[in-house]
């Protein structure tokens, strides 16, 4: 039987699905070793909707990333083109590319042959940056303009700057033209054009209609990575040891990849929405394209430009395909560089590059940290942008205030390594090197902070929120960071209390009774600016802001401003708080102090049980307008006996680490609580021994204590030794004013439940340290 030139072209580029699952199995076990986290956005129904997938080109070896994914979701192998070097011999590496989908782009036949696959139900990865962009500049001016982004890469071939390929453009316009003028043509009463372009493509009618029936689907979407590395890796020496050099080119690629690879990166994969090609079709192009697919005879017409053909009656309807190219290419730039991932280095990179084009040459690292930091918040309130973890959960940018926000001072600290900044005199002094010119094939290894800036180039949010930043951040009250300070202790809840209830927590979480709002709260009455007092409340261990509610509003309705901290761990999922340490929550009560301080003049301190430990630490430390303290059953001693085994549990519980079934048996023990609408239900035992540890550094604290201090207790707590509080006033060496009372109560929730005038004795206290006015006024949360 001889062989058709279809069937030669079929058997030339045929999937092998033993290959490819062959390389899926090896991907998924490299994947498993190595520090990649890939990461896939957007809904997962996308995958098996798409028909053309557009990616951005930052790396070799992401290439094959897209693919792998998409076949891991829909079970479908996809085409790709792939640079047509590697076909020019008939080897190994070609003939393992062809059967993993790979098709030359030097093809003459490459887009009618891609157009027949998706018409039989395949898929098409498409790069349409046409190679690797390392310097990441797609736009041909710096700033974009925010309607009409004029798009272009570096061509190296050409050594100039060029527009983006439009091969996936007119792919999807002549597969979605095709469509329509078949579907046309049939509903006109043509039939037998069915029956004749069946036998064109070698399809039954039937599943020929079936393809009509779909919508042509292309999903541009943005593969971001984050943190760029530069250092020396273990596969970069290891190349140049077994290669006896490599060009400076390779090498480069050797180091930016191998750390991608094997260091801790982030790989965000973003697919925008859906762009169907169909919607640039109006009724006349509906109507030429009937006509052009009456003219073709095989869907490789479709394809010719316009001008190259000799009929006029020909180039006419070709027009309805070729005048949307460019627009529809342009569109799927826009949707494919919007929804790049931001991440802090992107943010921070842009920022200096604005400073130097205003001739700035040195900023302050307060100023530099300030102006970040509000860039963050700007940004967080942008819609349709898409923000890297770093930036969505405030625990990975607030230590910018104390100089210990890790990502930052990555950045920072590369860019010193680098020769590109240089810390001098509290000052960040801004080199030659970060407006030197950069090779394309070094600029990565030279500046990666000109890479960084030039990636966020499309966001125009993102320049709107570093403006707002400078403009901003010489003019913004004390009160008006702490407002910014707030929304983050709300979007750390928020994003806790997401994270675990991830279905691999639900053991626990499903026998959690709190239902109580364990959100933070900031309560400022008829929106003052400023207060004479303010109070922090402090919760317990187990509890929630929730706990300390009620007496915050009746603190609120009497003028004073009041913050209820969120202690980490608390208010969301045993889980949390099992990974969370006794520093951890001290951090939590010195922030709700620095947020609270700027509207008011004096603050006290009211804590509860291991509130109160935590709130005896902080106000050891002196902290400027504190005022005085007030400890409500704290502990230096516990009545439970059960506390003696703590660090037993908790080293067989560390030593079980890696039997997770066996961990998650020693992990908890049940809550009998007081309060089940807001304790939880289940207790950490690491939580217990951050316990033991936050009354034994209590303990060393209490003779630097040296403020007026009232200690509640009652005297049958059947938790807190009621010893205890003799105990801290006895340690407490250095406080001249402490005032002990005990109440007759046999509960240990004396401040929530009010017991013995627990909240009239607290406020009592803090009247006779504040000078207030007692008016009487309708609390309003802050926003």
């Amino acid at each position: 039987m001889v062989q058709t030139f279809r069937d030669i072209e079929r058997e030339k580029f045929a999937i092998n699905p033993k290959t490819c699952e062959w390389t899926l199995r090896a991907m998924t076990a490299l994947r498993a070793n190595i520090d990649i986290n890939i990461k896939m956005h957007g809904p997962r129904d996308h995958l098996s909707q798409g028909d053309i997938f557009m990616f951005n080109h930052f790396a070799r070896f992401e290439t094959f990333i897209p693919q792998y994914l998409i076949a891991l979701e829909t079970g479908v192998y996809c085409r790709s083109i792939a640079s047509g070097e590697f076909f020019v011999q008939d080897n190994t590496f070609s003939r393992y590319l062809r059967a993993l989908g790979g098709v030359p782009n030097n093809y003459e036949r490459l887009l009618p042959f891609l157009a027949e696959e998706v018409l039989r139900g395949g898929k098409v990865v498409v790069f349409p940056e046409g190679g690797m962009v390392k310097d990441r500049r797609v736009l041909t001016d710096i700033r974009p303009h925010p309607k009409r982004p004029d798009y272009s890469v570096y061509s190296r071939s050409a050594d100039t700057r060029r527009a983006h390929h439009t091969g996936a453009a007119l792919l999807g316009l002549c597969i979605d033209g095709f469509k329509i003028g078949l579907s046309t043509l049939i509903d006109r009463g043509k039939a037998d054009e069915l029956n004749r372009w069946a036998d064109i493509l070698e399809r039954s009618e039937d599943d020929l209609r079936a393809s009509l029936a779909k919508p042509t689907l292309m999903f541009p979407a943005n593969i971001t990575f984050h943190p760029l590395r530069v250092d020396q890796n273990l596969l970069a020496r290891a190349a140049d040891m077994f290669t006896g050099g490599l060009s400076p080119k390779m090498a480069e690629e050797m180091i930016i990849e191998g750390n991608l690879m094997f260091k801790k990166t982030d790989m965000d994969i973003r697919l925008g929405d859906p762009v169907n090609p169909r919607d640039q079709f109006n009724w006349l192009d509906r109507r030429l394209l009937a006509k052009r697919l009456e003219q073709a005879t095989c869907i490789d017409d479709l394809f010719k430009p316009a001008k190259t053909l000799e009929k006029i009656t020909e180039r006419v309807p070709q027009f309805a395909i070729t005048r949307h190219i460019k627009p529809l290419r342009d569109h799927c730039m826009s949707v494919m560089y919007s929804n790049l991932t931001i991440n802090v280095s992107h943010l921070a990179s842009r920022l200096i590059m604005m400073w130097l084009e205003d001739g700035v040459t040195e900023v302050d690292i307060g100023h530099f940290d300030r102006t970040l930091y509000l860039a963050i918040k700007n940004i967080q309130q942008a819609e349709n942008v898409h923000l890297h973890r770093g930036m969505r959960n405030p625990a990975d940018y607030v230590g910018i205030f104390e100089l210990n926000c890790p990502q930052i001072r990555f950045f920072i600290d590369s860019a010193v390594q680098l020769g590109l900044i240089e810390r001098r005199d509290q000052k960040y002094c801004f080199l030659p090197k970060l407006q030197a010119e950069a090779t394309f094939d070094q600029i990565r290894m030279d500046n990666p902070i000109m890479v960084y800036a030039n990636e966020m180039a499309p966001i125009h949010a993102a320049w709107q929120a570093l403006e707002r930043a400078r403009i901003e951040v010489d003019h913004l009250s004390p009160t008006d960071i702490a407002h910014r300070r707030f929304d983050d202790e709300i979007l750390a809840w928020q994003w806790n209390h997401t994270k675990f209830q991830k279905p691999k927590y639900d053991a626990i979480n499903a026998q959690e009774t709190a239902t109580a709002d364990s959100r933070p709260y900031l309560l400022l009455p008829n929106g003052q600016k400023q207060f004479a007092c303010g109070v922090l409340l402090v919760h317990g261990f187990l509890a929630s802001p929730a706990e300390l509610r009620e007496l915050g509003e009746k603190f609120a309705a009497m003028g004073h401003a009041v913050m209820g901290v969120r202690l980490a761990g608390h208010g969301t999922s045993p889980h949390e708080l099992q990974k969370r340490k006794w520093t951890d929550w001290l951090a939590s009560v010195r922030r709700g102090y620095e947020i609270l301080a700027p509207f008011c003049d004096q603050v006290i301190i009211v804590g509860f049980s291991t509130g109160g430990a935590l709130s005896a630490i902080h106000a050891a430390d002196h902290p400027e307008k504190l005022r005085a303290l007030v400890l409500a059953g704290t502990p230096l001693k516990f009545r439970n006996r059960n506390l003696m085994f703590v660090p037993l549990l908790y080293g067989a519980n560390k030593l079980m680490g890696w039997m997770p079934s066996a961990q998650e048996l020693l992990s908890f023990r049940p809550n009998d609580s007081e309060h089940p609408e807001i304790n939880y239900r289940n207790i950490p035992i690491g939580g217990l021994h951050q316990l033991r540890q936050t009354v034994a550094e209590m303990q060393r604290r209490l003779p630097d204590l040296d403020c007026p201090t009232l200690i509640l207790q009652g005297d049958g707590d059947k938790v807190v030794d009621p010893a205890s509080a003799t105990m801290i006033r006895r340690l407490a060496t250095n406080a001249s004013d402490i005032n002990v009372q005990m109440l007759k109560s046999d509960r240990h929730g004396i401040v929530n439940e009010d017991i013995d005038g627990a909240h009239d004795r607290i406020i009592d206290f803090v009247q006779s340290h504040c000078d207030l006015q007692d008016t009487q006024t309708e609390a309003i949360p802050a926003e």
